[in-house]
């Protein structure tokens, strides 16, 4: 139990209150006097002296205010080094897309790296960067969905109090990852309240990516065309002198029908970096773990996700096998992958970890949002991402 000194002036607004320090944070939790729920001029005075966020705990009885603040100054964040991966990561995928955008340089594909000519690449992208301006877009597009999603998640824990790093970017070589990135990420560096700062901190990042993955997807669609070649699927896109098939998910398929209409789709890069993104929700909606989708589960019906959760992850290996059998070897290799990755985050446990108070329920505003973000993501849904051809 921490010294109450902090909190001192609100206690007379308070029937109850209890305050806990977790690393570098104290959390108040209160009831309110009736008397100033609402709340009242006095105690929306003195809640805007408190020196961190405050939130109403709907859903957990009458009057119950949450309130969090900062014990000791926090270190200084390493902007230069989030700057520098940004920018590394931004010039990669900007590589990358120039082999999209119809570069003829030689790739060894798919997932055969000869490195023997990694210096030539590099001299001949460099040269092209400045030439073909479509893979300027696809960099513009896919950095753009990237940061809105990791920004989503980062600006509601600051909202809320939480110790959230800024975005950490993964730039790849394109010898090593045609689009030029592994994806980013940020750390949440304090623990998670209760099951609603979970809901809103989880659903935020895949909402802020999807809004505009889909203005990204629409706008590349506009400039994409229809060809005469059939393969495995309705849309592909060249890479050096492969093909690469695309599986789609229904958000994909209205959208591509919508726009350009029947028949086989050559995606220009900017509408590649659009379904690069409805893939990315996809893959981080799944509910497993400490992925988007299990936080969003776990704040819907608490401890009964560990159940879900491990037949979720059988389900997930087992797509990988209907995937390899559908498209190839390395269609199914994209979702046994993830499934390690998955393990990994979690240590070997694709259950959530738990909130700090379990028992408090999820505010009954907040369920629609969740249930809406588990339908985004059988929306995005892509059994077998790509066809190699």
């Amino acid at each position: 139990m921490a010294s109450s000194a902090g909190v001192s002036p609100l206690t007379p607004f308070f029937l109850w209150w209890r305050t806990m320090v977790v690393r570098d944070r104290e959390i108040v939790d209160a009831v309110v006097d009736p008397a100033h729920c609402g709340p009242s001029a006095e105690l929306e005075q003195a809640l805007s002296d408190w020196p961190g966020p405050h939130y109403w705990a709907r859903g957990d009885g009458d009057g119950r205010l949450v309130l969090v603040r900062v014990l000791r100054p926090e270190p200084g964040e390493r902007w230069p080094l989030h700057v520098l991966l940004f920018l590394a990561t931004f010039f990669t995928v900007w590589m990358g897309g120039a082999l999209l955008a119809g570069s003829a340089l030689p790739l060894a594909f798919p997932f055969h790296v000869d490195f023997s000519i990694a210096p030539q690449l590099l001299v001949e992208l460099l040269r092209e960067l400045v030439t073909l301006r479509e893979g300027l877009d696809f960099a513009l597009g896919l950095m753009a969905i990237l940061l809105a999603h990791e920004y989503g998640h980062y600006v509601v824990a600051q909202h809320y109090g939480i110790n959230a790093s800024p975005p950490y970017f993964i730039p790849a070589p394109p010898i090593v990852n045609f689009i030029g990135t592994f994806g980013a990420f940020i750390r949440l560096r304090s623990p998670i309240v209760d099951r609603q700062q979970l809901m809103d901190v989880g659903v935020a990042g895949p909402w802020a990516g999807f809004v505009v993955a889909i203005v990204v997807l629409l706008a590349g669609l506009s400039r994409s065309e229809v060809v005469s070649q059939v393969g495995a699927s309705e849309q592909l896109v060249t890479l050096a002198q492969y093909q690469l098939y695309l599986g789609q998910s229904p958000i994909m398929y209205v959208a591509r029908r919508l726009v350009v209409g029947e028949g086989t789709v050559l995606l220009h890069p900017l509408a590649f970096a659009g379904w690069i993104g409805l893939l990315v929700t996809m893959l981080n909606l799944i509910p497993l773990g400490q992925l988007d989708g299990g936080h969003i589960l776990y704040a819907l019906i608490g401890r009964r996700q560990a159940s879900v959760s491990g037949l979720a992850w059988l389900l997930l290996v087992g797509v990988g096998f209907v995937a390899a059998a559908r498209g190839s070897f390395w269609a199914g290799l994209v979702w046994w992958v993830w499934a390690a990755v998955i393990l990994m985050m979690g240590r070997g446990r694709v259950a959530h970890a738990q909130v700090l108070d379990r028992y408090r329920p999820l505010p009954s505003n907040r369920q629609p949002v969740g249930w809406a973000t588990l339908l985004l993501f059988i929306g995005t849904f892509t059994p077998v991402p790509v066809y190699y051809a």
